[in-house]
C-alpha cells in the first residue's frame, strides 16, 4: 500500500490537465472582471455606432 501511494504522488499525469484548467478559469476571471469595468463604456459606443449606422 506504501507503494501504491509513493508511486501515486509522484505520478504527472494529468498535471498539464490541471494546469490548463487553472490558467482558462483565471482568464475567464480576468474577462468577467474586465466586462464589469467597461460595460458602461461598451454601451455607450454600440448607441453611438447604432446611431450612425441609422443616419
Amino acid at each position: 500500500m506504501r507503494n501504491f501511494f509513493r508511486t501515486f504522488s509522484a505520478d504527472q499525469s494529468g498535471a498539464v490537465s490541471v494546469d490548463w484548467v487553472v490558467l482558462t478559469a483565471g482568464l475567464v476571471g480576468l474577462a468577467i472582471l474586465l466586462l464589469g469595468v467597461f460595460s458602461d463604456s461598451v454601451d455607450v459606443l454600440v448607441e453611438y455606432i447604432r446611431v450612425k449606422l441609422a443616419a
